[in-house]
């Protein structure tokens, strides 16, 4: 005999609510509540455009400034060499611009210089001139004393009796110019010579320089703490 067979689950559709009947908000938001909503978000809106904007500003920067740094890790070299020619060009062209009449821009040079160097004209080299160089005795006899503005005024820049004066003392001039034409070697032969030790930069680098920057720095200050002391600066 035969089971009698049935759908156990239509029982359960037809008495399961699958559909939820939608009740209505007794409490709906006005005109003016709706219109406030959709200005807040236009704003929103229009905050996120801009930190969108002001995002991409800053991306561009930062890409522009990795390149940048890119590109000076390959040519440090050669930015380093066109810095000291540059520094240690200029005072050449001070004589030469004074020599062609451009006083002007002359003047100029010799006074962005002025806080770097003495600009002694005893110490100087001088351009155009029957010299390259002069004592303090042969400036007074050749120009007067009056024109030298005292022995120890960097403001004579010179005449046609004796050249124009660069803009850097003879020091100055062997410092940088010596840091310019390593700089060139250094471009040539780096990839052939071994790196200094530390204990050399101090030895060679360092200390000269501390002795000659320190030794000068005394004869400018003993004779005005020590009148009668036989130094001369």
């Amino acid at each position: 005999m035969g089971r009698l067979c049935y759908n156990r689950v239509k029982p359960r559709l037809a008495t399961r609510k699958w559909f939820p009947v939608r009740q209505d908000n007794p409490e709906q938001p006005s005109t003016a509540d709706v219109l406030a909503e959709v200005e807040r978000r236009r704003a929103e809106a229009r905050g996120a455009f801009r930190a969108c904007r002001m995002g991409e500003r800053e991306r561009r920067a930062v890409i522009l400034a990795d390149r940048f740094v890119f590109w000076l890790s390959k040519h440090w070299l050669a930015v380093f060499n066109a810095l000291a020619l540059l520094y240690v060009g200029l005072p050449f062209l001070a004589p030469v611009l004074m020599h062609l009449g451009a006083e002007g821009p002359a003047m100029v040079i010799h006074t962005i210089y002025r806080p770097l160097c003495n600009q002694l004209p005893q110490r100087s080299w001088f351009l155009f001139g029957p010299q390259f160089a002069y004592t303090l005795p042969e400036l007074m006899e050749r120009v007067g004393p009056e024109a030298l503005a005292g022995p120890w005024s960097p403001t004579f820049v010179g005449n046609e009796a004796v050249g124009y004066k660069m803009a850097l003392c003879q020091r100055c001039t062997a410092i940088y110019g010596a840091i310019f034409l390593f700089g060139l070697f250094y471009t040539l032969g780096r990839r052939r010579v071994r790196p200094l030790p530390w204990w050399a930069y101090v030895g060679f680098g360092i200390v000269p320089m501390a002795l000659d920057g320190g030794y000068q720095f005394l004869s400018y200050a003993l004779p005005l703490l020590l009148p009668g002391f036989p130094i001369t600066p």
